[in-house]
């Protein structure tokens, strides 16, 4: 069954299960269209739609080969990071790569990437893989598992910020550097740009990133460190009234799917705004930048939230 249009954006996506989650996780998603692996029409397999109406419900519902729908699970209230152990044969997770090692099978494979604290999934490269050379090959991918904010813009008469529980668990061989060095470049050596609200939350975010070693934080945009006057626009997933920006955190932090927030306070230009506190999350799952078919792989995820 296809819920064709009222499409949001599409991700990649292993199975339905999976792709059902990144549909609950996105903060405007309520319905959903899994290309399968048979699917014959044209060369997606794989692809993940998340959609969403005014009404909640799909528009049209098509009867259609090799496609599967279902609807978002916020309702049931999930837990913020599901367990994920299907393993995944002749499929590949392209992209996200930051180590590999030779293992025995993919068994072994998924025990290094849950021990490893950056794994959060893999694809093991079999004994019969055409390239013998890149055979038992275990390639350690990454995703992030912190909330990064989608668009951070500067707006007078608001406060944004996080949840309180969001903390790191990376884990460091070397001696903790915390030191900033403000006014200071280091050019190039790139391996990713992202919207951050301060140099302390850009450092959370290197730390987060197994390649990233230091980082260079512009403060371009911004007058002062503090979270006033700084927007994290978009990815609400509900707004209450409330009497300072202090009790906003507080309610994102005690609502389980609440990641960050913007308060508008009394000085927000527009009036029907003002008191709001707009509770916003992200896709926080795993989620493979790419999946494709690939004969003699075996992909899957890190097992450090099952039991």
């Amino acid at each position: 069954m296809d819920f064709p249009g009222n499409d949001i954006t599409f991700l990649y996506s292993p199975d339905v299960n999976h792709c059902q989650l990144l549909c609950t996780q996105h903060p405007s998603c309520l319905f959903f269209t899994f290309i399968r692996a048979d699917w014959t029409h044209d060369d997606r397999h794989f692809y993940c739609y998340l959609k969403s109406t005014p009404s909640g419900e799909p528009s049209v519902q098509t009867p259609v080969q090799g496609v599967t729908s279902g609807f978002s699970l916020k309702s049931c209230s999930p837990g913020p990071q599901p367990c994920l152990s299907e393993l995944y044969q002749n499929m590949d997770f392209i992209g996200g790569d930051y180590r590999s090692v030779f293992t025995g099978d993919h068994k072994e494979c998924q025990r290094v990437c849950t021990q490893d604290p950056a794994c959060q999934f893999f694809t093991f490269v079999k004994q019969n893989f055409l390239n013998s050379k890149v055979r038992y090959k275990c390639h350690l991918k990454f995703s992030w598992t912190v909330p990064r904010t989608p668009v951070i813009e500067r707006k007078a008469g608001v406060t944004s910020g996080f949840s309180q529980k969001t903390n790191q668990t990376q884990h460091f061989d070397k001696v903790c550097q915390r030191k900033l060095f403000p006014n200071t470049d280091i050019p190039g050596s790139d391996i990713e740009s992202l919207p951050a609200a301060s140099p302390e939350h850009c450092q959370t975010l290197c730390s987060t990133h197994p390649r990233c070693t230091y980082f260079t934080y512009s403060r371009q945009y911004w007058a002062r460190v503090a979270y006033e006057g700084v927007d994290f626009k978009g990815s609400d997933i509900r707004d209450e009234l409330m009497d300072d920006a202090d009790t906003c955190q507080k309610t994102c932090t005690e609502d389980p799917h609440c990641q960050f927030y913007t308060y508008a306070d009394e000085t927000f230009f527009d009036r029907s705004y003002r008191r709001r506190c707009n509770l916003k999350r992200v896709i926080t799952i795993p989620a493979p930048p790419k999946v494709i078919k690939v004969t003699n792989v075996v992909s899957g995820f890190s097992l450090k939230n099952c039991p």
